[in-house]
C-alpha cells in the first residue's frame, strides 16, 4: 500500500490539475459546482461520471441544488477543508468563483453529503451541520454519500429517505457526539463489508486524512 499511495502522490503532485483536484485530461470522472452570478440565484452540483459512464443519457448526475444563502453558509469552510487536502499532497489549491467549478470526484462526493444535508434545513442549524461535517472522517464522507445516492441522490429526492436522515443526522446538536470520527481501519472494513466502490478504497491515502 505504501509503495501505491508514495505513486499517487506524484501523480498528483506533477500532472496538472484543474479547480479543486481535478485531473487535467480526457473526460475524467468528477463534480461541477455551477455558481450563478446572480445572488439570488440556486447553487447546482452535478456529477460527471466521464468515460466510466455507460452512455451519454447517463454521463451527467444532477445531485443537488441548494438556494445561494446556503451555498453561502457552507463555502469557505468546504474551501478552507478542501484546500488543506489539497495542500498537503502537493496538488494547488482552488477557490470558488462565479460559473462552473470543478472538483474531484471524492471530494465532490464529501461536499454532495454536506449539501444534501442543509438543503431543507433550517438556517441556523447549519453551522452545527457544518462542524459534524467537519468530525466525519473522509472515509465516512464517501460511505454516507454511497448510501443515500443508490436510492435518493437526483434533485428531486430531497425529502425521502437517507436525505432526511443526513438532515437529522448532522443538524441535530444531540447528535453531534455520535459523529465522533472512528479508526481508519473499521471503517476500511466497514465499506467492504457493505460492498462499496473498490476504486474509492484504493484513494483513501491520497485524500484521507494521514494516520
Amino acid at each position: 500500500m505504501a509503495k501505491a499511495t508514495l505513486t499517487t502522490e506524484k501523480t498528483a503532485a506533477t500532472h496538472p490539475m484543474l479547480g479543486f483536484g481535478v485531473p487535467a485530461s480526457s473526460d475524467p470522472h468528477h463534480f461541477k459546482v455551477i455558481i450563478p452570478k446572480a445572488n439570488s440565484g440556486k447553487v447546482q452540483i452535478s456529477e460527471y461520471l466521464g468515460l466510466q459512464a455507460q452512455s451519454d443519457e447517463f454521463a451527467v448526475i444532477d445531485r443537488v441544488i441548494i438556494d445561494r444563502p446556503r451555498w453561502t453558509a457552507i463555502r469557505s469552510e468546504v474551501q478552507r477543508t478542501f484546500n488543506a487536502r489539497l495542500k498537503s499532497h502537493n496538488v494547488k489549491t482552488s477557490a470558488w468563483s462565479v460559473g462552473e467549478n470543478v472538483v474531484d470526484r471524492l471530494l465532490g462526493k464529501e461536499l454532495c453529503v454536506l449539501a444534501w444535508a442543509i438543503e431543507s434545513m433550517a438556517m441556523e442549524n447549519i453551522p452545527v451541520a457544518v462542524r459534524n461535517w467537519l468530525a466525519l472522517r473522509p472515509e465516512e464522507r464517501w460511505w454516507l454519500f454511497g448510501m443515500t445516492a443508490m436510492s435518493t441522490g437526483g434533485i428531486k429526492d430531497g425529502e425521502k429517505g437517507w436525505r432526511v436522515a443526513l438532515r437529522h443526522a448532522l443538524g441535530d446538536v444531540a447528535q453531534s457526539d455520535q459523529l465522533k470520527p472512528r479508526g481508519r481501519k473499521i471503517v476500511r472494513n466497514t465499506l467492504q463489508s457493505d460492498g462499496f466502490d473498490q476504486g474509492n478504497l484504493s484513494m483513501l491515502d491520497l485524500f484521507g486524512d494521514e494516520d
